[in-house]
């Protein structure tokens, strides 16, 4: 059985739309999102509606969870911050309440998902290096896998027991200097993980983010993937 795990969605409806036909093209049985699914982006009531229409278990990310007042954001960039007080006008109420029914982690047989870390979910920390991986891999008990997203960048963390933390890459704002849309495929028999990628028109996803007057550059920064 093979399992699609997304992260980091923003509001791009563009390039979640890609995401899911290509996952469902792959195989995915079942799909998982670690957060995030608003801020920065155009389209939250949409993006928001398909993943209450087509994942299995959703878990809350940063920007969601600053949307529904839990975490603070002295911390977001002047971007961000007007992106959230945005979503905040056009969110709708029961969209609000989805969001705010997330939990912080999700566990499913020897997999765990969280939005940004392990150990302490609520930090909103990154894990970028191995260094950074090493306390959350004490952590994890019985779970041998834990899917990750928050920095927008894939990649795979190993630990000498066996254990490794993956970090899925971003569905709408990628930022490793690839515009396309990032997503994961695990086999939950083989273990094997496969990061896909999706070219998604981009120049909608930008225009709808001009059209609603909010920072030029998170429009531009969707075509260099940062």
């Amino acid at each position: 059985m093979k399992i699609g795990i997304i992260s980091d969605i923003h509001s791009n409806l563009e390039a979640l739309e890609v995401v899911l036909r290509r996952l469902e093209h792959e195989g995915a049985e079942t799909v998982y999102c670690l957060g995030d699914i608003v801020g920065y982006g155009a389209n939250p009531n949409e993006c928001v509606a398909l993943i209450r229409q087509t994942c299995k278990a959703c878990i809350v990310g940063n920007h969601d969870d600053a949307l529904v007042g839990r975490t603070a954001t002295h911390y977001f960039n002047s971007y961000a911050q007007a992106a959230l007080d945005w979503t905040k006008r056009v969110i709708t109420d029961e969209n609000l309440e989805f969001l705010r029914s997330l939990p912080l982690t999700h566990a499913a047989d020897s997999l765990f998902f969280v939005h940004a870390t392990p150990a302490d979910p609520t930090a909103w920390n990154y894990i970028l290096r191995p260094d950074d991986a090493e306390p959350h891999f004490r952590v994890m008990a019985e779970k041998t896998t834990a899917f990750i997203g928050h920095s927008h960048i894939p990649a795979q963390f190993d630990d000498s027991a066996g254990k490794c933390i993956i970090n899925t890459g971003s569905v709408g704002q990628p930022r490793d200097r690839d515009q396309r849309a990032c997503c994961a495929l695990y086999d939950l028999q083989t273990k094997k993980m496969e990061w896909l990628r999706e070219i998604y028109p981009v120049q909608e996803a930008a225009r709808k983010i001009r059209a609603a007057n909010l920072p030029e550059f998170l429009a531009a920064r969707l075509f260099i993937g940062m």
